[in-house]
């Protein structure tokens, strides 16, 4: 994952009752905990967890 990408946010971190579509800003190695990723919500919240709270949005386009 990488600063641009669009991510769904489990509702663990988010609170609310379905995963949230947002797109990442922060990406850092965190020394204790590993990979911690920031992302800002559609409507404009800023959530950050580590990596494994977030799924990559495959916007991939098949050209078969």
């Amino acid at each position: 994952m990488k600063k641009g990408d669009r991510v769904l946010i489990s509702p663990q971190v988010t609170g609310r009752s379905n995963w949230t579509e947002a797109t990442i800003t922060l990406v850092e190695e965190n020394p204790y905990v590993g990979t911690v990723i920031t992302a800002k919500s559609d409507d404009g919240e800023v959530f950050f967890e580590k990596e494994d709270m977030f799924k990559l949005i495959d916007n991939q386009v098949c050209m078969q």
